[in-house]
């Protein structure tokens, strides 16, 4: 098991989740991510960033909210292709910052 970052992130980007990291697993470029990632092979599964996430959108893999299983995908893929998941978020921007505003 390992914590996964989902679309409440997108376009937050908070870091209070970074302040709480013990091995610096949570990634995130400024002014070019859209959202922060986690790095599965770097996670310790401590889960001291889902609590610090002050729009809960970190949790356990096993513990997703329905509809948010691609997030385990997409935060692997930050780490092995990052440009590929920099456009997947690109893509589901508009829908997430749609679901906000209703």
């Amino acid at each position: 098991m390992t914590y996964v970052i989902t679309h409440p992130c997108i376009d937050i980007l908070d870091r209070s989740c970074l302040d709480v990291c013990p091995v610096d697993c949570i990634i995130g470029d400024d002014g070019v991510d859209r959202m922060l990632y986690i790095d599965p092979s770097e996670c310790i599964d401590c889960g001291a960033c889902v609590p610090a996430c002050p729009v809960d959108a970190i949790f356990a893999e096993e513990d997703l909210p329905p509809g948010s299983e691609e997030f385990i995908q997409l935060n692997r893929l930050y780490f092995l292709e990052k440009g590929a998941a920099q456009a997947r978020v690109v893509a589901l921007a508009p829908a997430v910052l749609a679901h906000r505003t209703q």
